[in-house]
């Protein structure tokens, strides 16, 4: 099997930040570099492994604080669905609410789109739209011998995302869920935004809001 997959929570609200790589081509993705971002470079580097594009689930400021660190020293491209690029822009408010402060991010290099294909070597993650807890919340699917799907805070271990933030909407993220996550095979590995992982499965049959 050609994938690697690590995750480990970063910055300041322990956002799960997922390397995924191909161990034949070396080629990597970075979904939610939200902070420390020498710790990602060192375990990219750990695992042989070159960044090529930092996919964002969404732009809330815990989700994309690395961004521009990471681009500057590994030139991995800034992929956001461009819904979210209202929140991207507004990093720095978004930190100062939370006692933080950060750098203006750098422009995004790809906007990325429902069921688009994003290949890394020999492997790809589909790109699935699942608005809610932001407008342009995204999924990132990725086939190999078993299926592997990085939720970002639309769905967590028997619990959903907020929707009362900017752009949020309760109605859309249920919809989400029931119409491109709960359509996924049953054992699909689940990793979140933050906190645990779990299943489709898992939450098909216990998350309190279905």
């Amino acid at each position: 099997m050609s994938l690697i997959v690590e995750s480990f929570p970063v910055g300041p609200l322990g956002c799960n930040c997922s390397i995924v790589g191909c161990s034949e081509s070396g080629e990597a993705l970075v979904v939610d570099p939200g902070g420390d971002v020498d710790d990602i470079i060192e375990r990219l580097s750990s695992l042989g492994l070159k960044a090529k594009y930092l996919l964002h689930t969404h732009a809330h400021f815990d989700h994309i604080m690395g961004s521009k660190g990471m681009r500057e020293k590994t030139g991995a491209e800034i992929c956001l669905h461009k819904e979210d690029e209202f929140l991207y822009n507004m990093l720095g408010k978004q930190a100062s609410m939370f006692g933080l402060s950060a750098d203006e991010p750098l422009p995004v290099d790809k906007f990325l789109s429902d069921d688009q294909e994003i290949n890394f070597g020999k492997l790809k993650t589909q790109v699935l739209h699942t608005p809610g807890h932001t407008p342009g919340s995204l999924c990132f699917c990725v086939q190999d011998s078993d299926s592997l799907l990085f939720s970002g805070d639309t769905l967590f271990s028997r619990s959903i995302g907020r929707t009362d933030l900017w752009g949020g909407s309760f109605d859309k993220i249920i919809k989400s869920i029931k119409t491109r996550l709960f359509t996924l095979d049953d054992e699909t590995r689940v990793i979140p935004g933050h906190g645990p992982d779990t299943s489709i499965w898992t939450e098909k049959k216990e998350n309190p809001f279905f």
